[in-house]
């Protein structure tokens, strides 16, 4: 990856983490679930609000750190209006990014997830990125259980 990429990737990172997109709570029937990194104290709620099948809006509350923050900010923008099934393939596509081995090619088809490359080479953060997302599927399950990276 050039200095300019990751500079650029670190930038729209710093911005989803000082200014998060839809951070609100969400109330009237949305599915919600709580999620808890242990590893560093992020801590995040996800709001979901479904028609039929569709994620017609996705929001989240809570804190942590800059990459926990940014990737749940990010991913409210990626998966509003997917169905089910879409999110779920961005999901394993953004898991494969930020767990890829050196070398292994990024895949295709994140749009704006893919600022979070860099987290695989930093495998502390993978729990930080990831915890939005296993919160989101979370919520979409109706589970009340706090979902932890542990």
């Amino acid at each position: 990856m050039s200095t300019e990429l990751r500079e650029l990737y670190q930038e729209v990172i710093v911005d989803h983490s000082r200014r998060p997109r839809n951070f609100r709570a969400l109330d009237g029937g949305a599915r919600s679930a709580e999620g808890y990194n242990p590893l560093c104290g992020d801590r995040c709620t996800v709001y979901v609000r479904l028609e039929g099948d569709v994620l017609r809006e996705v929001t989240f509350q809570g804190s942590g750190c800059a990459i926990s923050t940014a990737s749940a900010s990010v991913m409210t923008e990626a998966v509003s209006g997917k169905s089910r099934s879409e999110v779920q393939e961005l999901f394993e596509r953004f898991h494969s990014l930020v767990t890829r081995g050196l070398g292994e090619a990024p895949p295709r088809g994140l749009g704006k997830l893919a600022v979070f490359a860099g987290v695989s080479e930093f495998p502390s953060r993978v729990k930080c990125a990831i915890l939005p997302w296993h919160t989101l599927q979370a919520a979409l399950r109706g589970e009340k259980e706090t979902v932890t990276t542990e």
